[in-house]
C-alpha cells in the first residue's frame, strides 16, 4: 500500500498499467496497417487460394445465420456509468477453476494448417504466450499430441460418431495427451449446404486441378509459405485427430469415411463420453434451453452456445440471441458462447447476456494466415486492448462485472 504523502493526505493508488500502445515498429511491415479484427479478412483474401479463402469465410446456404451472428450486436446499445475509478480494473476471469488474462479464447477450425503454416501451433503457442484457451479442432491435420506439447492448456474439440468403440479410442487418446478440457461439438448430424465451397471451388477431399493450381500460382507467397514448407518438412497433410489413429490424407478420395455416422450421435453417448473423460467436458453447438438442461443431467461442466458459425443450419438462431434462454437452463454449468464477435464491444455485450467467456473463430485463421504466430498474437493484443478500454469506458473494473444493467435494446424483434 502506498504510505500517506507528507501532508497526511490519503493515498494515491498508482495508476492502472496501460495495454495500449501505437502501431509497433518491430511489427512485420504486413501487420502495421491491421487496426481491427477486421482489417486480418481483406489481407488474407489477398494471400489465400480462392477456395481456402471461401471455406472460412462461407457458411450455409444463404449465408443468413452467419449475417445474423454480426448484426445482432448492433440491436443492443451500452449504458455506460462515470465517476468510477476503473484504475485497477483487470480483464482477468476465471474458468473451470483456471485463471485467464482475458475474457476470450480462440475457437476451433477445421485444417487451419492449410491457412497458415503448421497453423494449429501458431493459433496455440499465441493463445499460451497471452495467457488464453486455444480449443484445437477434431478437424485438424496436425497430432494432437504436438498440440499438447506445445500448448499445455489447449482444450480438445472432437466430432464423434454414434460409436462407442471410435468414441472410447479417441476419448482416451486426448486423455494420454494431456488434454485436461474435451469439447464435445453435437450441432454436425449431417454436412450443411455449403454452397459456398462449390463456388469457390473447395472441396473435401480437397481435388488437385487447373483451376486449383492456377489459383496457387497467383498466391506464390501462399504456396511456398505454407503448402511448399509443409510438403517438404511434413509431406501431404493428414486428418490426424479423427479418430484414436490417423485419419486419411486430405486429398484420398475415402476421407469422407473419418465424417460418417454423426447422424448415430445422442445423449447415450454423451453419458459414455462423461463416464470415461475424467477431465472438464463442455458440449459445444447447444441453442435451446432444453438441450442444455440435459446436457447438464448428463453431468457436462459447460456448453457452448453456437451455431458453428452460421455453417450448419442456415436459418438458425444466434449464439447472442439464444444466450438468455440458455443460461436460465443451465444450473450451475459454465456458458460460454461463439459467432459473429470481432470487438471488445461485442465481448461485453455477450458477458452481460449471460456468457461466462466467449470464443473468436475466424479473424484469428485469418490472423494466422496472414502473419503466422506473429499475426495471431496481433490479434489477441488487438481484441485485449479493446476489452481493457470499453471495460473502463464502461465503468468497470472486471468483466464479472458487466451484466443486463449495461445494455438497452434498441433495435431488432423481441424474443417471445
Amino acid at each position: 500500500m502506498t504510505p500517506p504523502d507528507a501532508n497526511g493526505a490519503a493515498p494515491v493508488p498508482p495508476p492502472a498499467k496501460s495495454v495500449y500502445r501505437s502501431v509497433s515498429k518491430d511489427l512485420p511491415r504486413r501487420l502495421r496497417s491491421i487496426l481491427a479484427l477486421d482489417d486480418f479478412e481483406p489481407a488474407a483474401r489477398r494471400k489465400l487460394p480462392r477456395p481456402l479463402f471461401g471455406y472460412v469465410a462461407g457458411a450455409a446456404e444463404t449465408n443468413s445465420s452467419l449475417k445474423d451472428n454480426r448484426n445482432v450486436f448492433a440491436d443492443w446499445a451500452f449504458r455506460p456509468r462515470y465517476l468510477i475509478d476503473v484504475s485497477r480494473r483487470s480483464m482477468a476471469t476465471t474458468l473451470f477453476g483456471q485463471e485467464y488474462r482475458a475474457p476470450f479464447g480462440i475457437a476451433p477450425m477445421g485444417i487451419s494448417a492449410m491457412m497458415a503454416y503448421r497453423g494449429d501451433l501458431a493459433l496455440a503457442r499465441a493463445a499460451r504466450d497471452a495467457g488464453i484457451p486455444m480449443i484445437m479442432s477434431g478437424s485438424s491435420l496436425i497430432p494432437l499430441e504436438e498440440v499438447a506439447r506445445e500448448a499445455p492448456g489447449s482444450w480438445f474439440q472432437a466430432y464423434l460418431p454414434g460409436e462407442p468403440d471410435r468414441i472410447a479410442g479417441l476419448v482416451d487418446r486426448v486423455a494420454r495427451a494431456g488434454f485436461e478440457t474435451l469439447v464435445l461439438t453435437v450441432d454436425t448430424t449431417t454436412m450443411g449446404n455449403r454452397e459456398n465451397n462449390v463456388r469457390s471451388g473447395f472441396s473435401t477431399p480437397l481435388k488437385p486441378s487447373l483451376r486449383l493450381a492456377w489459383d496457387g500460382a497467383l498466391r506464390p507467397l501462399w504456396l511456398w509459405d505454407t503448402m511448399f514448407r509443409t510438403l517438404r518438412n511434413h509431406g501431404m497433410p493428414h486428418f490426424e485427430n479423427s479418430y484414436a489413429t490417423r485419419g486419411a490424407p486430405i486429398i484420398a478420395r475415402n476421407v469422407e469415411r473419418d465424417f460418417g455416422a454423426r447422424d448415430h450421435l445422442n445423449w447415450t453417448h454423451l453419458a459414455q463420453i462423461r463416464q470415461r473423460w475424467k477431465g472438464k467436458l463442455v458440449v459445444k453447438g447447444i441453442l435451446h434451453g432444453e438441450d442444455a438442461r440435459r446436457a447438464h443431467e448428463e453431468g457436462a461442466d459447460g456448453v457452448i452456445v453456437s451455431n458453428h458459425g452460421g455453417r450448419q443450419l442456415d436459418g438458425a438462431i444466434s449464439a447472442f440471441r439464444a444466450l438468455p434462454e440458455v443460461k436460465s437452463a443451465a444450473g450451475n454449468m459454465v456458458v460460454m458462447m461463439d459467432g459473429g464477435v470481432r470487438r471488445g464491444s461485442d465481448v461485453l455485450k455477450a458477458l452481460a447476456m449471460g456468457a461466462d467467456f466467449v470464443f473468436v473463430g475466424r479473424p484469428f485463421l485469418y490472423a494466422a494466415a496472414v502473419g503466422g504466430e506473429r499475426g495471431v498474437r496481433h490479434g489477441i493484443e488487438i481484441l485485449s486492448q479493446e476489452v481493457d478500454r470499453d471495460l473502463a469506458l464502461l465503468g468497470c473494473i472486471s468483466p464479472e462485472e458487466v451484466g443486463m444493467q449495461h445494455l438497452m435494446r434498441v433495435g431488432g424483434v423481441t424474443q417471445g
